[in-house]
């Protein structure tokens, strides 16, 4: 794999979409039984967990302000599963960002899951359970926040808003 040798010399794997990274993390080193696999998935981490892991090094100084500006957190399912919102919080809250989080479960699109024909109806059905209601009841001045890009388009698609990545808040305060 080309990101061996790098992992070996400790350099960081950070990656934004949760499935793709997480996959790195826990399934890779299960299919291919290598210390170089391990390495790899040890040295893997979401935006968030990176930036949130040199903070608390003090490799790096969280001094942009967000204004106390909200947001509502929607989490992908496997970041939720494996390392939970936590680090997008910590990291939105350090910027300065007034966080809430949707109190739901999947977005119902599961990849390409919800795109398929068989399966679209369940998938907006999950996905108009508790998720895009919420984002409708939202105030038009929160941003609405989803790392996964399947959530992001299953909340443009049920709730007719944009949601951005943590990573374009954060953009947003260090410009």
């Amino acid at each position: 794999m080309k990101l061996a040798p790098d992992a070996e010399k400790g350099a960081p794997i950070v990656g934004l979409e949760p499935s793709c990274l997480l996959t790195l993390r826990d399934e890779y080193p299960e299919f291919i039984r290598t210390s170089a696999a391990k390495q790899v998935a040890e040295n893997s981490f979401l935006l968030e967990e990176f930036v949130a892991r040199e903070q608390k090094a003090g490799k790096i100084t969280l001094n942009s302000d967000s204004n106390g500006k909200k947001v509502l957190l929607h989490g992908h399912c496997h970041q939720k599963a494996l390392v939970g919102t936590a680090p997008t919080v910590a990291m939105l809250k350090a910027y300065g960002y007034e966080v809430n989080e949707v109190d739901s479960g999947c977005c119902g699109m599961a990849g390409s899951f919800g795109f398929e024909k068989e399966h679209y109806d369940l998938s907006t059905k999950i996905g108009n359970r508790r998720l895009a209601p919420a984002v409708k009841a939202a105030a038009e001045n929160v941003d609405i926040v989803a790392p996964g890009i399947s959530c992001r388009q299953q909340i443009e698609h049920l709730a007719g808003r944009k949601a951005k990545h943590p990573a374009e808040l954060l953009w947003e305060v260090l410009k």
